[in-house]
């Protein structure tokens, strides 16, 4: 009894969801005024749609699609000698720097977009000039581990002109509490 009871309190759930969704698609469906004697010169009626977001991506029958942004710009290659680094036992409340070397190992200037810490505690720092092929620079990180505690691992992903577009640095810290 109590099965069959849960079983159509989640069919009815479902069949919430579905008239939303569908409500939500046909809000966002312009309709045009027929033609003939019966039709109306006025206007469709647009209805605000509650969620603005739900516009954002919602299929318009009369534009076509567009095809992703294809990435044209030359490619190069990132080599570095050390991918992670582990600082080992650090204390709560400090703050740590590593720099990790690299080289533009291909035949393009390398162009670093972005570089992006896994969380707030971990600052990267990198070059925002292009990079010649065979030239060296760096990319400086700073780790705050804050109030963690124990064993800790961040990365930071690097975005580039290279393939793939992101090469992934990791750091790692046994997080000590400072009493």
């Amino acid at each position: 009894m109590k099965e069959n009871i849960k079983i159509a309190l989640l069919v009815i759930i479902a069949g919430t969801l579905v008239f939303q969704t569908v409500k939500q698609q046909s809000s966002s469906i312009t309709t045009f005024p027929a033609s003939g004697p019966m039709a109306s010169t006025a206007k469709p009626a647009t209805t605000p749609n509650a969620f603005p977001e739900a516009n954002k991506n919602t299929f318009d029958p009369l534009t076509p699609p567009t095809a992703p942004p294809v990435d044209n710009s030359p490619k190069t290659a990132i080599s570095f000698p050390v991918m992670e680094h582990d600082f080992g036992q650090v204390k709560q409340d400090s703050e740590n720097r590593f720099v990790f070397k690299f080289t533009n190992t291909g035949k393009e200037p390398l162009m670093i977009s972005n570089a992006q810490g896994s969380c707030g505690c971990t600052v990267p720092e990198y070059p925002k000039e292009p990079i010649a092929p065979g030239a060296t620079s760096e990319i400086k990180v700073e780790y705050k581990p804050g109030k963690q505690e124990g064993n800790q691992q961040k990365t930071v992903t690097v975005t580039a002109n290279t393939e793939p577009a992101q090469t992934i640095l990791r750091i790692k810290a046994d997080v000590q509490k400072v009493n």
